[in-house]
């Protein structure tokens, strides 16, 4: 006998979660000094999302130079920032939607859509930062954009993920909340040489 239908309402949090994951990505992606580090040594270059920095190779101490003084550097921190608060507030939202059984389908659709707000604000922070960092500001040796803009951009495509399926789970309603009974199929030993 097999047994066809979701067994969603346990993994009901699997949603919140992601978005958890997401948020956590995010805050490694503002807080990270790896947007932008050169690719082996001599290490003489490095940059996060707030500042870049640079070294002599006998130097030990860095040189840090503001990106807060350029409108790309103001306008992709301030694109990635806003992202990020939106997405902290659509994960509350997610939790109280999934935690209130009145509330849980009422706006999930709702959160989906700001989600997909939330990946458009980061992907435009996410593709101002290379275009005019490489323009504006001199770069020494070979570099990279390296783990901490990766993972701004695993953060996004995260969200993306999860709007999408935030978008997509009011239509399967009575599946999650087990309102549906599931469908069994059942063959008989004897009825088995048709099937072939």
């Amino acid at each position: 006998m097999v047994v066809c239908g979701l067994a969603c309402w346990r993994c009901r949090w699997l949603l919140p979660l992601l978005l958890g994951l997401a948020i956590i990505m995010g805050i490694i992606a503002l807080a990270g000094r790896g947007w932008l580090e050169s690719e082996s040594e001599p290490y003489v270059q490095q940059a996060s999302l707030w500042e870049s920095c640079t070294r002599g190779e006998a130097d030990l101490n860095w040189n840090c130079e503001s990106l807060m003084d350029y409108g790309w550097g103001r306008a992709a921190a301030a694109t990635y920032l806003v992202g990020f608060v939106i997405l902290v507030i659509c994960f509350a939202l997610a939790v109280i939607a999934f935690s209130i059984e009145i509330l849980r389908f009422n706006f999930v659709r709702g959160i989906g859509g700001l989600l997909f707000v939330v990946a458009a604000f980061q992907i435009i922070g996410l593709v101002i930062y290379p275009v005019k960092f490489t323009e504006d500001i001199p770069l020494t040796g070979d570099n990279m954009f390296s783990w901490a803009y990766g993972f701004g951009w695993a953060s996004t495509v995260v969200v993306i993920g999860c709007a999408f399926f935030f978008c997509c789970l009011p239509n399967w309603e009575d599946e999650v909340l087990g309102n549906i009974k599931p469908t069994s199929y059942y063959s008989s030993p004897e009825r088995a040489p048709y099937l072939n």
